[in-house]
């Protein structure tokens, strides 16, 4: 009997040596430390031959509740996919048997309701045990065994389960390795990211750097970085590929519809998609051309601004959980990079604008000629906004618009400063001149009117911005920047505000300078009517009148006796009288003189060489006669400037230079005396400065010590002269 007993026991105890022999070399891979490939493929081949199975499966469950197989034996396609057969109603129901750690039996008549795929079916299996591999308390994945020829021998789910358990403590093992590995990859990551953001480098580099950091690290098959812009769009400004077909950089499209993008725009939170066929939207399109089946996308967040999304995406299936929680560390860094190279291209665009202002600023400060202001401001503006045209234009009082000066950053642009244009239709210059307002046009494909179609048209224009230049209190004009490529940054109303500011004290500045010089120029010339008035009534009046008492003396001193007192006395009268007129002829002189309207500018000036006080060296070149307000005025200025010779220069002889060219008259006076002239000095520079001044011409001084003075004079015109 006891040798009975023990044939009877001799199978189950090899049975069981054969299985502790299995289990060991299972066990001795996990110790070991063996890729999880190997580890199972050595499993599912020890299931086989130790269960007198036919085939054996093991099989991982993703988060969408699909079967992926990851090793199998004896299988009729050992390459099949499983990762579409998902988890049926009569799956779920063992669901709490796997999880209390038991395995389950079916044979041929259970797995026809199972709705199984057809790869599975056509293992023709009669009978299968199959038990879940649990990790920390939660399925991670199947294994099964299989028989084509009956049923399996009993005890096969308790056997199967002790196998299951020694998966599962692998199943850990790796995965603690893997997270291990993962976090210290990670973290280097990370590192080299950090490194980028600490020593500056600009924004498109680091989100370069972060986008494919994120897309190796993570495992997935696109990667990309996308910036949320003011008109509801999203730019792709970083992405990356392990297939070699990465989305295209770049890529502007709007939001909307059902796709990570859009929801994190729209929550501020994490999106995931499992499934992107049932996706929507403008950049759902961007997806499906690069075959992506998932995809995960967290917030940009920026000083608490939702500045974009970094996303993921898969061509195969569900991203891992986590990945968000994974996804978050990088956004970080990105923030933190972008934040910084905000805060570097602000500063550089203040020291940049401010530096604009300031060349602006000078130009308005010296008086430069509103012409010259224009064309700095709208050259300066172009460049600090980075816009492909600026101009200004004033509105006018017949309700049109007129061009006043251009910038461009290529060729010249097609309309002509003066053009004239209507105001009427969609466009900012009609639209600043209804609110007096700032005005943007994002798309210009909508906008109207006749500033519209030559911008359009000829200039290729796709947005604008223009603000109002505002004279004290009145719309003047307005000052615009335009681009060929996209909508003009948020804040370019403001930045432009600033050169508007700075046009509008330079408009201010020419027209009180106009209005002063035309009201010098008509003090001047009222000045010059009263002398000439003056001088006609001393003429007519005065001179005529002693003239005629001359005359009377005359005859009666010739009736008088020829000697005694009466004819003495009659002949000082004379002398006095005779001297008293030519003294008023000599003021009439001066106050308008004959010679200078009658002759003009040379015989007057050789009139007054002649009675100067010193020698005088006279050059004029002058053809023809001039207007008169340039006559006079360098004729007073020329006898000023002998004047103060004769009283002030203690000088030997003086010299006058005299030349016209087109639009223009120098008048220069030299003289070899004592220096030291100023024109704080003495009423009579001043008031040739003034008079100067007052018809738009320039004077300058050059009177150093014991060298001399030099009054040099230029007096615009408007008839044309030529010299000799």
């Amino acid at each position: 009997m006891a040798r009975d007993g023990s044939d009877e026991t001799a199978p189950l105890l090899n049975e069981i040596g054969e299985e502790q022999a299995a289990l060991r070399r299972v066990a001795t891979l996990v110790a070991a430390g063996a890729e999880p490939s190997a580890l199972f493929a050595s499993v599912a081949k020890e299931s086989v031959a130790l269960f007198g199975a036919d085939l054996a499966a093991i099989n991982r469950l993703d988060p969408g509740g699909g079967v992926v197989l990851v090793a199998g034996q004896g299988l009729v396609d050992p390459r099949r996919e499983m990762s579409g057969f998902k988890l049926g109603p009569g799956f779920a129901a063992v669901v709490p048997v796997w999880r209390a750690g038991r395995a389950v039996r079916f044979d041929a008549t259970d797995l026809s309701p199972l709705d199984l795929p057809e790869t599975l079916r056509a293992e023709q299996v009669v009978c299968t045990v199959s038990a879940a591999i649990l990790v920390e308390g939660r399925i991670w994945g199947l294994m099964g065994v299989g028989s084509r020829r009956g049923p399996l021998p009993p005890g096969t789910e308790q056997r199967l389960v002790r196998f299951t358990e020694l998966i599962g403590i692998a199943v850990a093992g790796t995965l603690a390795r893997a997270e291990l590995r993962g976090f210290a990859d990670e973290q280097a990551a990370l590192r080299r990211v950090a490194t980028l953001v600490a020593r500056g480098a600009p924004a498109d580099e680091v989100l370069a750097a972060v986008t494919e950091e994120t897309g190796r690290l993570i495992g997935v098959d696109h990667a990309l970085t996308a910036q949320y812009n003011p008109d509801y769009s999203r730019t792709l400004v970083a992405t990356w590929s392990s297939t070699g077909a990465p989305l295209l950089e770049g890529s502007r499209k709007p939001l909307g519809g059902r796709n990570v993008h859009t929801l994190v725009f729209e929550t501020g939170q994490a999106a995931r998609i499992d499934d992107y066929s049932a996706a929507s939207g403008s950049p759902a399109g961007d997806a499906w051309a690069v075959g992506i089946r998932a995809s995960v996308a967290v917030p940009i967040s920026i000083q608490g601004r939702l500045w974009g999304a970094m996303g993921v995406a898969s061509t195969q299936g569900p991203l891992p959980p986590g990945t968000e929680e994974r996804l978050a560390g990088f956004t970080e860094l990105a923030a933190t990079a972008i934040a910084n190279a905000e805060a570097r291209t602000k500063l550089r665009q203040s020291a940049d604008e401010q530096a604009a202002l300031r060349r602006v600023a000078s130009l308005v400060a010296r008086g430069a000629p509103s012409e010259e202001v224009f064309a700095a401001l709208t050259e300066e503006t172009r460049r600090l906004l980075e816009a492909d045209f600026s101009g200004m234009s004033r509105y006018q009082p017949d309700g049109t618009i007129v061009t006043l000066s251009w910038a461009s950053s290529g060729p010249p642009a097609p309309i002509e400063p003066g053009s004239r244009f209507g105001l009427d239709g969609y466009n900012t210059s009609t639209l600043v001149f209804q609110t007096g307002q700032p005005a943007r046009i994002d798309d210009f494909s909508v906008a109207t009117g006749p500033t519209a179609v030559p911008a359009r048209g000829l200039m290729g224009i796709r947005a604008v911005v223009s603000v109002p230049v505002k004279v004290e209190g009145r719309l003047w004009g307005i000052a615009s920047v335009m681009s060929m490529r996209a909508p003009l940054p948020a804040g370019t109303e403001e930045r432009l505000g600033g050169f508007t500011e700075l046009a509008a004290t330079a408009i201010a500045n020419a027209e009180a300078r106009a209005a002063l010089t035309v009201s010098r120029a008509r003090i001047v010339a009222a000045a010059d009517a009263t002398r000439r008035r003056i001088e006609g009534e001393l003429n007519e009046a005065a001179q005529e009148r002693l003239a005629c008492l001359t005359r009377q003396l005359r005859a009666a001193q010739a009736a008088a006796p020829a000697a005694g007192d009466l004819g003495q006395r009659l002949e000082r009268m004379i002398k006095e009288t005779s001297g008293t007129l030519d003294q008023l002829r000599e003021i009439a002189r001066g106050l308008h003189p004959a010679v200078l309207a009658d002759g003009g500018l040379g015989p007057a000036l050789t009139a007054l060489a002649a009675r100067s006080a010193i020698p005088v060296r006279l050059d004029v070149r002058v053809a023809g006669r001039l207007p008169e307000s340039a006559e006079l005025t360098a004729y007073y200025a020329a006898s000023e400037a002998l004047t103060n010779v004769a009283k002030h220069a203690d000088a030997s002889e003086a010299k006058i230079d005299v030349a016209a060219a087109p639009g223009l008259l120098r008048v220069l006076v030299r003289d070899d005396g004592r220096g030291g002239a100023d024109f704080s000095q003495g009423s009579g520079l001043t008031g040739m400065r003034d008079r100067v001044e007052a018809v738009g011409g320039q004077i300058s001084l050059l009177s150093e010590p014991g060298k001399g003075t030099t009054v040099e004079i230029t007096l615009p015109f408007q008839q044309p002269a030529l010299a000799d």
